[in-house]
């Protein structure tokens, strides 16, 4: 059986391509699962996975929950509200606290970049990185992927821009390099003061107007404003980024040929794209729901078969 290079889950750019390709084909098979009248499988039937949450998330946690139960592993939620963290025990003191309960799996999100890789080098349990800070969002960006190999056939030689908040976003870093890995081609979109500012030595295009940048794309990949993270006004006015970059249908409907929208979510209805588009046959957004937990499912299930 062909198994992946890795045996954590820390980000896109420590994969390669057939790793890509396996969990792919892990996923269609998982498809199948999860589309059955009963949607359970015992292939995680002795592994114990703990979801430890730093940060808020919905759809992630649920994803990952559903993804877990589905491969019938005993699952640990934990999340950073009512722990002892907030009494000052440290990350790796609470994560052996929850391994010493023979935990063999850590799900985590953390607001800082490279939690998971520093957790990897400290603590013996296989680590899937769920979000670390503005760094990487691996499974997002997996299950993006997948949703653009299923409405079009292959990601190789695709046109994607990323539209939005590219500087504070952990989805962009890891779709541009889950994208530039399958020979996809990239652009992103948005102010320019939200755009990194060595954004195009990751090989990526820049294009700040939105019209020129979605005729040219066939996938159209809008982020939502992250306003958590501004620490500082990137923009004048709300009503001026929905102006500038906003996707509404009229815009859509108007250009030279039909694209794919996508969201990783969560949605701001009105801001980054209206409700007609979100909710308009264009939309894959909710197929992105659906793969999530098909892709998740995949990667716990691929980690595993690597845990000793």
């Amino acid at each position: 059986m062909s198994e992946l290079s890795v045996k954590h889950l820390l980000g896109i750019k420590y994969l390669n391509e057939k790793d890509i390709q396996l969990i792919f084909e892990t996923a269609d098979h998982f498809k199948e699962v999860i589309n059955r009248s009963i949607k359970k499988v015992p292939s995680l039937r002795d592994i114990t996975i703990a979801n430890i949450f730093f940060e808020n998330s919905t759809r992630t946690k649920l994803s990952f929950e559903l993804a877990e139960k589905r491969l019938s592993a005993d699952v640990i939620n934990f999340s950073s509200g009512q722990s002892s963290v907030k009494k000052g025990e440290t990350l790796i003191d609470t994560v052996n606290n929850i391994l010493s309960m023979k935990v063999d799996m850590v799900v985590i999100r953390h607001p800082n970049p490279g939690a998971g890789i520093f957790l990897s080098k400290n603590v013996k349990a296989a680590i899937v990185n769920a979000g670390d800070g503005a760094h990487e969002h691996p499974t997002q960006a997996l299950l993006d992927s997948y949703s653009i190999r299923e409405e079009l056939g292959d990601v190789r030689g695709k046109n994607v821009v990323i539209v939005g908040d590219i500087l504070h976003s952990r989805v962009a870093l890891s779709n541009i390099f889950a994208l530039k890995l399958q020979g996809a081609h990239v652009k992103v979109c948005g102010p320019k003061t939200l755009l990194p500012r060595y954004i195009e030595a990751l090989g990526v295009k820049v294009e700040t107007n939105l019209r020129k940048a979605l005729n040219w794309c066939d996938v159209a990949n809008m982020l939502r404003i992250q306003s958590e993270r501004l620490d500082i006004s990137y923009f004048p006015t709300t009503r001026e980024y929905i102006q500038q970059f906003g996707v509404n249908k009229a815009l859509l409907d108007s250009l030279d040929k039909e694209i794919v929208i996508m969201h990783p979510g969560p949605i701001n209805r009105g801001v980054e794209i209206t409700s007609d588009v979100a909710d308009s046959k264009q939309s894959i957004i909710l197929n992105q729901v659906e793969n999530g937990v098909a892709i998740r499912m995949a990667i716990l299930y691929l980690l595993a078969s690597k845990i000793k």
